[in-house]
């Protein structure tokens, strides 16, 4: 059974840091790109960054470019998103998804994995 499960979300004030993980099981890990996504409250779900397995390039929602970082340890089955310089506008429900690549239509990664895990709530107070 594939399962994804994100965690490290939190309260945090504006310009502080999380990281976030995404801990995969039952599928070969490193033959999938992991992404993650978020959705805010009454907007719909977005691609924050994703991570291919082919080569390891990474890709970046504009709006988190230069503030997050995505890394992922093959050895744990564990993806990372470090978030730094956290804006109010980060708030949402982070998840952490699991794809054979990372799709995109220019600079936005679509929400189209095949495997999603549960959220984790990160809200960041101003």
């Amino acid at each position: 059974e594939v399962q994804l499960q994100a965690s490290g979300g939190g309260l945090v004030q504006a310009g502080g840091s999380l990281r976030l993980s995404c801990a995969a099981s039952g599928f070969t890990f490193d033959d999938y790109a992991i992404g993650w996504f978020r959705q805010a409250p009454g907007k719909e779900r977005e691609g924050v960054s994703c991570m291919d397995s082919s080569d390891g390039r990474t890709y970046y929602a504009d709006s988190v470019k230069g503030r997050f970082t995505i890394s992922r340890d093959n050895a744990k089955n564990t993806v990372y998103l470090q978030m730094n310089s956290l804006k109010p506008e980060d708030t949402a429900v982070y998840y952490c998804a699991a794809d054979s690549g990372c799709t995109r239509i220019g600079n936005t990664i679509l929400s189209v994995m095949d495997y999603w895990g549960k959220g984790t709530q990160v809200t960041v107070s101003s």
